[in-house]
């Protein structure tokens, strides 16, 4: 088994493994720096870094909302990480459980339900336990039956195909109560995934109706409900203030200090008593930290996240660390005492610098250093060529905010190759016009020859009325777009 190999060769094994769980921000990077610092221990089998991962890339999570929109192609959003970690071992599967007394963690991979061997235990010397976050779901009555995420480049690629396709099925019905249940988009949340998600779709949306002879833009509901009082919040009250205005004078519907009540019967009630019929409920209302966490014998906080000190080191614990998402970490420049860092991109691409250096003083018997970063601001795009911005001081909106949004995470992503792909597809997409192609029959490769074998195509939830073939299932056993994201 390759998770349990250490060193060449059976019988020998490494000076050190550091096993890092999780392949997003922290994962990536600190996998990335360690592999740098140790290149020639690596090679010579000294040591030996193994990442265990669900997935085998890196999700830029900044650019889903463009690619939702079709300005970047989804395979530029991510990041292969067995091309980037060419000197680190790539498991593909789900870490299970972390038993740090014996130093061991559970892994099930994309093999063990094949061969039946069941998960494996892969022993580390040292572990980062960087597995991210997932959605923040809440007992909304019809949620799970209807919600649609926005996390991954799937339920962006889906949540496109999902918004055009209700614009066929609008364009196509004799039904005047279907026809506005799909073409309303109720979004839930308004920190940054929700309404840069909204905004990019929205824009799309727009363009989009022009090649529809009965669709105007103004038949388009777009709904943002947000529970506290403002939207944001990370670029300061006044720019929020002005994201507001920017997305009501383009006719969005924005509702603060509401909540979702249910969605039952694809029917979005709200705590100020509206009701919309809508085929179409986004959830962006924040995330939590993942389940592994609460599958290890470390120290959790109250809100279940790893306590840790300053300089990234499970409180308490030697040879364990954590940052980002997963990990509760003190902010030495705030002057509120008990403050953490927050959780999110900014910080766990540095935390994950400070981090790997950390493990390489630990294995050298040198001090480690505590993180210490001031927050730099925040940048936020409102659709193509609108944003705002809050950045070291100074306000900016409209194009300027926009162009600094598209800078700023272009010199983030990782990789060269990465950066001149998504360079270029933006210069493209300025050139030429937009794609309006919905391709959701990727979701089920299989339907069109399961039909020709004689078989039933399984059809996508919420496609019936575009495009359903015979032999599909009727629309009355449909279970709702929830699963188009997946």
């Amino acid at each position: 088994m390759a998770p349990d190999s250490r060193g060449t060769t059976p019988d020998t094994r490494p000076r050190v493994r550091i096993l890092v769980v999780g392949g997003g921000y922290v994962g990536m990077y600190t996998a990335l720096r360690l592999q740098r610092k140790l290149r020639q221990r690596l090679k010579s089998g000294e040591a030996e870094i193994v990442v265990v991962t669900p997935e085998p890339y890196m999700t830029y999570q900044p650019f889903l909302p463009e690619a939702a929109a079709g300005s970047i192609s989804p395979r530029h959003v991510v990041v292969p990480l067995r091309r980037v970690l060419k000197h680190c071992t790539i498991v593909i599967g789900e870490a299970e459980r972390i038993d740090h007394a014996k130093r061991t963690a559970t892994v099930t991979t994309l093999a063990t339900g094949e061969d039946g061997t069941g998960a494996v235990e892969i022993p580390y010397d040292e572990v980062v336990i960087a597995p991210g976050s997932v959605s923040r779901t809440l007992p909304v009555p019809g949620l799970a039956d209807f919600g649609i995420g926005f996390k991954t480049v799937e339920e962006a690629i889906g949540l496109r195909n999902h918004v055009i396709e209700q614009m066929d099925i609008a364009s196509a019905t004799r039904d005047p109560a279907i026809r506005d249940a799909a073409l309303t988009f109720v979004f839930v949340g308004g920190g940054y995934a929700g309404v840069e998600a909204l905004a990019e779709l929205e824009d799309m949306a727009r363009y989009t109706s022009r090649y529809y002879h009965n669709i105007k833009p103004t038949d388009l509901r777009w709904i943002l409900v947000e529970a506290t009082g403002r939207i944001l919040p990370e670029v300061g009250e006044a720019m929020g203030k002005y994201a507001v205005r920017e997305l009501r004078g383009r006719n969005i519907d924005v509702r603060l200090d509401t909540r979702l009540d249910s969605c039952e019967a694809r029917t979005a009630v709200l705590s100020d008593g509206s009701r919309f019929p809508t085929r179409t409920l986004v959830w962006t209302a924040g995330v939590k930290p993942a389940p592994l966490l609460a599958a290890t014998d470390l120290p959790l906080t109250e809100r279940g996240r790893l306590r840790c000190t300053a300089a990234l080191r499970v409180d308490g614990v030697e040879h364990a660390w954590a940052a980002g998402d997963a990990a509760a970490v003190p902010d030495l420049t705030s002057s509120e005492p008990g403050r953490e860092t927050a959780p999110n991109a900014q910080h766990a691409v540095r935390q994950a610098k400070v981090l790997a250096d950390n493990i390489l003083a630990a294995l050298a018997g040198r001090p480690a250093k505590d993180y210490r970063h001031s927050y730099a601001g925040s940048v936020a795009s409102l659709g193509l060529h609108k944003g705002v911005a809050h950045v070291y001081g100074r306000k900016l909106k409209g194009y300027p905010a926009w162009l600094m949004h598209r800078v700023y995470h272009l010199s983030r992503v990782p990789t060269f190759n990465r950066k001149a792909r998504v360079l270029a597809e933006w210069t493209l997409a300025g050139l030429f016009k937009r794609e309006i192609v919905s391709l959701g029959s990727l979701e089920h490769p299989r339907a069109e020859f399961a039909l020709a074998a004689g078989g039933h195509a399984h059809l996508r939830p919420g496609s019936e009325g575009n495009g359903a073939r015979p032999g599909g299932r009727p629309p009355e056993d449909d279970d709702g777009p929830a699963k188009t994201s997946g």
